[in-house]
């Protein structure tokens, strides 16, 4: 299980867990939730240059079609090819096999996010 303290989030619902220079990026569980069984998934290209909070894909539902943000300025270094092919994987592991995207970032960057406790606050205390 991931360390739920250890990541970043933003207000757009993403998680960020960075080491070194490198960001996962995936949705929350309580994005995942909201938007109900995920049967889509559209990711940017490796080596695609992203500017932060700028949409940079879809994540599309049984429910609603929710824009993916850039959590971070950086360049895509890989993505999650197995989300893509098999969207559930957001709803049913989204803190693991259901990551999105790695980015190559500047890592002082990270720390303009929310941690965990300011996230559950945002969210109105829903784990």
């Amino acid at each position: 299980m991931t360390d739920l303290n250890s990541l970043k989030y933003t207000a757009e619902h993403e998680w960020i867990a960075l080491d070194g220079d490198v960001a996962t990026v995936g949705i929350t569980d309580y994005a995942a939730d909201k938007l109900g069984d995920v049967v889509f998934v559209e990711l940017p290209s490796v080596g695609s240059d992203l500017t932060a909070a700028t949409v940079v894909g879809e994540i599309e539902s049984t429910k609603s079609v929710g824009e993916l943000y850039a959590p971070l300025t950086g360049e895509v270094v890989e993505v999650n090819d197995a989300a893509v092919d098999d969207p559930s994987l957001v709803n049913s592991d989204p803190f693991g096999e259901g990551w999105l995207v790695k980015l190559k970032v500047d890592a002082a960057a990270v720390a303009d996010l929310l941690d965990r406790d300011a996230y559950v606050a945002l969210t109105g205390g829903d784990e």
